[in-house]
């Protein structure tokens, strides 16, 4: 992912230039991964981010200090962005956010130019904040064993298996941190109490097809070893990180789109891909595999509602 870096503090980004403040500002220290960096990588995968990215509110996890500094974990968009950077307002509890939409690769280069390592994006689009296009199952290891990922990877199978059961696809992405994530692509009909109300009932089914293993427990204390199904994200104004973006943490790591085939591998980690490695699978799009259409939850919700009465009367 290098780049030449001459005349870096000026970039051209499409139909804009945008200037590069501190170029040389080393973001993450025990790799010297610089800004400069930064700038190059995410204009390097701009074409896979940007359809991640589009129509969708955006909060800007920075580092100007470095990922040892103090994070600022911004919602509103600096008065002193270009005019140019698309913007969204939207309602908050007791007021409103205007939230930067990142639609082009200048708006990419220019976060980049902010520190911001990381781009966290709403499961919702602007035009219908309520009601959003993506469902996400959060799934991290249930302790810090480095054997534990196991538990990750045989609960993302159980995951499709029983998304593949209600007629809706999943697709695979590591997080870039600890885990991986499940994400159903919807069609925007149902609104977030409804997919958060569908989360849960097919993570209650999960949790009790494999009582021994996996749990909806909130309290760490009462999970007693199991992996825990997160739904909690599937809400107004929550967040996940977008496909491709980079992590605050020591290498770089990238979340990355898989294949449903790479849950085999034992060598897949959550922080398998970095800024330096994950270019070898630009070539290549996991989900373009999978029919990525919104879907309707109408049919699945009833398909649930049957396996979990089921369910309940083998018990």
């Amino acid at each position: 992912m290098s780049e030449k870096r001459t005349d870096a503090r000026n970039v051209r980004a499409g139909s804009h230039t945008v200037r590069i403040s501190r170029p040389e500002k080393v973001l993450f220290p025990d790799d010297g991964i610089t800004k400069w960096d930064l700038v190059a990588y995410y204009r390097s995968v701009s074409r896979r981010i940007i359809p991640q990215l589009r129509g969708r509110p955006l909060m800007m996890e920075r580092h100007p200090d470095g990922i040892g500094g103090k994070p600022l974990m911004q919602k509103n968009a600096p008065d002193y962005f270009p005019d140019w950077v698309r913007r969204a307002v939207l309602p908050k509890e007791g007021g409103e956010v205007t939230h930067v939409i990142c639609d082009d690769i200048a708006t990419l280069v220019c976060l980049a130019d902010q520190a911001c390592v990381t781009p966290h994006r709403w499961l919702s689009r602007a035009d219908r904040p309520d009601h959003p296009d993506r469902l996400v199952f959060d799934l991290d290891p249930p302790s810090a064993k480095e054997s534990a990922f196991e538990e990750v990877r045989w609960t993302a199978r159980r995951c499709c298996g029983l998304l593949g059961e209600l007629g809706l696809p999943g697709l695979l992405m590591t997080t870039g941190s600890r885990g991986l994530h499940v994400i159903v692509p919807l069609d925007r009909r149902a609104d977030f109490d409804t997919v958060r109300s569908f989360a849960r009932e097919a993570a209650d089914l999960l949790a009790a097809r494999h009582p021994d293993r996996l749990t909806t427990e909130p309290r760490k204390a009462n999970r007693r070893g199991r992996l825990y199904l997160d739904i909690q994200r599937n809400a107004y104004a929550q967040t996940a990180v977008a496909p491709y973006a980079v992590r605050a943490r020591p290498g770089a790591p990238v979340a990355t789109p898989i294949d449903a085939a790479e849950l085999d591998d034992p060598e897949l980690r959550a922080d398998r891909w970095t800024l330096r490695t994950v270019g070898e699978r630009l070539a290549d799009d996991p989900w373009a595999r999978t029919d990525t259409r919104g879907r309707s939850l109408r049919a699945p919700r009833e398909r649930l509602r049957r396996l979990a009465e089921g369910a309940k009367a083998s018990a």
